[in-house]
């Protein structure tokens, strides 16, 4: 070995570090998880909350789909049409206060219907009202008819918005 400290003999390689370990992670990491979690528990109550308040929306449009199924039987047609009618009342008596809805009948009901749905006014509220105050009416009515007023009924009650509608009082 050569004793002159600058001889390249004596060079050795560049010693690397020991890699950083991923965990125990630095102290911000721990506020970033923190807050990641709290807003995943936020997300999923309101998720919760959101499946709660829609669940009369679920069981009415099931109901719904047994009713229709009842649609093209012309002997049980104006009792399927009369459950539709009341599965609309019922569907606002969930949504919105009773001391508001209860009451609405008529104009002032279709009114309501057409106000708080998505779809444009149209009269399905009326023929509705007037098939389940008298059932041979639904005899007049074609299966175009028919259909058409079961898809209003089942877009109302997947798409009617209770925030911002205000219910004016009978």
């Amino acid at each position: 070995m050569n004793a002159d400290a600058t001889s390249l003999d004596r060079l050795h390689d560049i010693v690397v570090p020991p890699a950083t370990p991923w965990w125990p992670p630095a102290p911000g990491w721990y506020w970033v998880m923190g807050a990641v979690a709290v807003l995943m528990i936020v997300l999923a109550l309101r998720l919760l909350l959101w499946w709660q308040q829609n669940r009369y929306r679920r069981e009415a449009l099931a109901e719904l789909a047994r009713s229709e199924t009842l649609l093209a039987d012309p002997a049980q047609r104006a009792a399927s049409l009369a459950v539709c009618a009341e599965l609309l009342k019922r569907a606002a008596l969930s949504a919105w206060p009773r001391e508001n809805v209860a009451s609405l009948t008529g104009s002032s009901w279709i009114a309501f219907l057409d106000r708080s749905g998505q779809a444009e006014p149209s009269n399905f509220g009326a023929l509705l009202e007037r098939v389940a105050y008298d059932p041979r009416l639904a005899d007049d009515l074609n299966e175009k008819q028919i259909r058409e007023l079961a898809a209003r009924v089942r877009d109302w009650l997947q798409h009617h918005h209770v925030k911002g509608t205000e219910v004016d009082p009978p």
